[in-house]
């Protein structure tokens, strides 16, 4: 989930919009009616939305640390049992713009409300799955329901929270999110350890159906929300224009890409941990999660990054700093080995939030639309990412799983390459030396 949306969705009839959202620069005016730090609802809001971003993101990954012991349970190989990562991924991706779409005629509380029950319902029955098909297919099915949350959670503040406290509440939002990957993470690699992977994502299962029962009972009814008859053809005219944009085309790649190294290493890492010569425990392995909250530093710097070395710049230091990560990784030493997955995510984390924020800058109208099409390669490149990484692993042991993520980082530096000579082009300046302008 990404905070490059801040405004509401253009794909309504003709039903009066919602009121136009102020630039986040603009005056706070003291007759503004939406909810601001210390006013009513305001705290309630953000913690109900923290609330969403935890059971949403602990759900979408719960498999994740848990797969070596899937494969033991159900006698499949690491590339067969990181179906359960990539189907719900997957289904996120495929749903997300749909569910955008909805939420502008039913509501983003709606959305979200209806999403998040989906979710939970099917999380409880997924300790129960009799086969592999069987527990990819409810997966699958909870990706979808996930991506109303996404789709409608900042459109819901955009409209609600003045501008002014904006970017504060998205924050805590993604912040829920961050924590949500993590904790579930841990939790299962903990719980499987001493009850088995049926036990640990059920586990799972149960505290999402607390966060979803909190959300909806905290979060204020919305009062700025107009709905709109959904259009098909202005949704697919935006959509199109949003495709058409070169800068944004190389966006929805970049984030695609970053997320294809990010999703490759964490579905496989479990697998190199557990043998020699490291031969971790679940419970340890697990553990490893934590290295999520460099994530959450590096992500939040993503913004100063941009300021010193303009947008392009901070891209090749985030796959700069990515590549180095991979390649450490190689090393038979827990220590380095672990000292790379700091600089994977600290990597990865800073360019998805340079891409991320950079759509919603670059998008001119529909947003939410491109902030949607952004997620979608984004849960893409997961899917990708945990799918040819447990492929490669199989077949070329965690050397081939870098190599995957080398690949995708080569990617990422091309393309930023192509953009930098575009510019240039548009400018009139002649191509010699590449540097790093805005």
């Amino acid at each position: 989930m990404t905070p490059a949306d801040t405004g509401a969705s253009t794909v309504v009839d003709a039903a009066p919009a919602a009121p136009a959202v102020p630039d986040s620069t603009g005056s706070s005016d003291s007759s503004d009616s939406r909810m601001a730090p210390g006013g009513p609802g305001y705290r309630r809001m953000s913690f109900a939305l923290f609330l969403a971003g935890v059971a949403t993101f602990a759900l979408l990954y719960s498999t994740q640390a848990l797969l070596p012991l899937i494969s033991g349970d159900l006698g499949v190989t690491a590339s067969d049992a990181s179906w359960t990562v990539a189907a719900a991924t997957g289904g996120l991706a495929l749903f997300v713009l749909p569910m955008s779409a909805l939420s502008e005629r039913f509501g983003r509380r709606t959305v979200m409300t209806a999403s998040l029950a989906v979710a939970v319902t099917v999380g409880l029955l997924v300790p129960f799955a009799p086969s592999l098909p069987a527990l990819v297919a409810l997966r699958a099915v909870q990706g979808a329901a996930l991506a109303g949350l996404p789709a409608s959670a900042t459109a819901y503040l955009a409209e609600e929270v003045r501008p002014r406290a904006l970017v504060t509440a998205i924050g805590l939002f993604v912040a829920g999110n961050s924590v949500g990957g993590m904790s579930g993470r841990v939790i299962t690699g903990w719980v499987a350890q001493e009850w088995g992977w049926r036990v640990a994502v059920g586990v799972v299962g149960l505290v999402a159906v607390a966060c979803a029962v909190a959300f909806r009972l905290l979060l204020p009814a919305p009062r700025h929300f107009t709905p709109g008859s959904l259009r098909p053809r202005v949704l697919v005219r935006t959509v199109r224009d949003h495709l058409a944009n070169p800068l944004l085309r190389r966006l929805y790649a970049i984030g695609a890409l970053f997320m294809t190294v990010f999703g490759g290493v964490y579905t496989v890492i479990g697998y190199r941990l557990t043998e020699a010569p490291f031969s971790l425990p679940q419970g340890l392995i697990g553990s490893i999660f934590l290295v999520y909250l460099v994530g959450t530093v590096s992500a939040s710097t993503a913004g100063r990054l941009v300021g010193r070395l303009g947008r392009r710049g901070a891209l090749y230091l985030g796959a700069g700093t990515t590549a180095a990560g991979l390649l450490l990784s190689l090393a038979p030493s827990l220590p380095l080995v672990l000292l790379g997955l700091v600089l994977i995510t600290a990597g990865f984390f800073a360019g998805h939030a340079v891409a991320s924020s950079a759509v919603g800058k670059t998008a001119q109208h529909g947003r939410a639309q491109a902030s949607a099409l952004y997620q979608s390669a984004y849960y893409v490149g997961s899917s990708a990412g945990s799918t040819v990484g447990a492929v490669a692993f199989h077949s070329g042991g965690w050397a081939g799983t870098v190599g995957v993520g080398v690949l995708a980082v080569l990617g990422v530096v091309v393309i930023t390459v192509s953009g930098s000579l575009a510019a240039r082009r548009a400018a009139g300046t002649p191509v010699r030396a590449l540097s790093l302008p805005p």
